[in-house]
């Protein structure tokens, strides 16, 4: 079963149009350095300009989070990774997008009604108890958590928000137990958020001028549970990672599963034409060169990415469709690469210096930064 291609055909039936747009940079003018989340792209829509594809689209958009940046590394967390999503811009209500989603994921990929757990915004005290969305999964007899921070949806502190249902699949043994909030083997898979509001400054909420739909289902999550598997990189997407990263360093599980997301992400980072810097965009895909490279040195400074075979460069363009070049890529991330090596040669002979034999305040960490370029977490880690 091709997951992308059914989730796009399910919503084409069913009068959506798919969008093109996929790269991780946001739009023109737009102050956020990365695309986070499907509907980013479509934030003046759903505040009520018409697109120019109709009131529902479908699509599979590439995301990069660094808010859940701590928890790469465990079994579903991803730096970039893809959301399948369908939109209605003013269209049909929360009803009709819980029923489909339902249907999608019983008949068309086969999930057991039974492994299935549901949550609903419960109220509070701005907003009500999502009503349509209860009564809705009551009549599909789903069981249902009311909740109320974990089921309200917001792309910041103002702007379009509300409240959201999610879907959970239980990925444990034997019959589910607990709930969602209460057992983490309940994995959540598909979020449908009824866009209805703007946060303004005050913190108060105005009615949007339409109501939304706005859903946002995690390829990566999906495919582990389908395959059947315990983690994001046991999957098909990530075989040849999985293959190769363990033949080429001996890491624990966990390093081993933040070098191949920070790796496999600043691949398509730099395909979406950033590169490294100080500054904005290209100091994120910094940081995730030098946290890998860090992980890789800690037991053995031999180790180099110019020893990473073009297959994984090429299978991760491919998976993406992108057009860069593998060795305009592998360029630049080994040139990032001997700048983070002089950087550390440099830092540990100027932390030899007797000055900083001791604990370091505020003053020893600025002039280390201002006068030698050394980052306050690089200093630490070298001491």
């Amino acid at each position: 079963m091709n997951i992308t291609r059914t989730f796009i055909d399910f919503f084409i039936d069913r009068g959506h149009v798919p969008t093109t747009g996929s790269t991780l940079i946001p739009r023109l003018g737009d102050p956020v350095l990365f695309t986070t989340s499907g509907m980013h792209p479509l934030t003046p829509y759903l505040e009520g300009e018409p697109h120019p594809l109709g009131r529902r689209l479908t699509g599979i958009q590439r995301c990069l989070r660094t808010t859940d940046l701590d928890e790469v590394g465990d079994s579903t967390h991803l730096t970039v990774f893809e959301m399948l999503g369908s939109w209605s811009l003013g269209d049909y209500g929360s009803s009709q997008t819980l029923k489909w989603g339902y249907e999608l994921l019983t008949t068309g990929y086969g999930l057991d009604p039974k492994n299935l757990y549901v949550t609903v915004f419960g109220g509070d005290h701005q907003v009500p108890l999502d009503q349509e969305s209860l009564r809705t999964w009551q009549k599909l007899g789903l069981p249902i958590e009311l909740t109320t921070e974990d089921n309200w949806w917001s792309n910041g502190p103002t702007g379009p928000c509300g409240p959201d249902s999610e879907i959970f699949v239980w990925t444990g043994e034997g019959e589910p137990a607990g709930t969602p909030t209460t057992d983490d083997r309940w994995v959540e898979v598909w979020n449908h958020v009824m866009m209805r509001y703007r946060r303004l400054d005050d913190g108060s909420l105005e009615d949007l001028k339409q109501q939304n739909i706005d859903t946002g289902l995690g390829l990566d999550r999906l495919t582990m549970l389908l395959e059947g598997k315990d983690s994001v990189y046991e999957t098909s997407q990530f075989e040849p990672w999985m293959r190769i990263i363990p033949q080429l360093w001996k890491l624990d599980e966990r390093s081993q599963r933040i070098v191949i997301d920070h790796l496999r992400s600043s691949i398509v980072i730099i395909g979406d034409g950033v590169h490294p810097s100080n500054t904005g965009r290209g100091y994120v895909l910094r940081r995730l060169i030098r946290r890998m490279l860090t992980i890789l040195w800690q037991d053995d400074e031999s180790r180099t990415l110019s020893d990473v075979p073009v297959e994984l460069f090429e299978h991760t363009q491919n998976h993406f469709h992108q057009g860069e070049t593998v060795t305009l890529i592998r360029r630049i991330l080994i040139d990032e690469e001997i700048r983070f090596g002089d950087l550390l040669d440099r830092g540990r002979k100027v932390l030899s210096h007797e000055r900083f034999h001791k604990s370091l305040d505020d003053t020893d960490y600025e002039y280390l930064h201002e006068t030698h370029g050394l980052p306050r977490e690089l200093v630490d880690s070298l001491r």
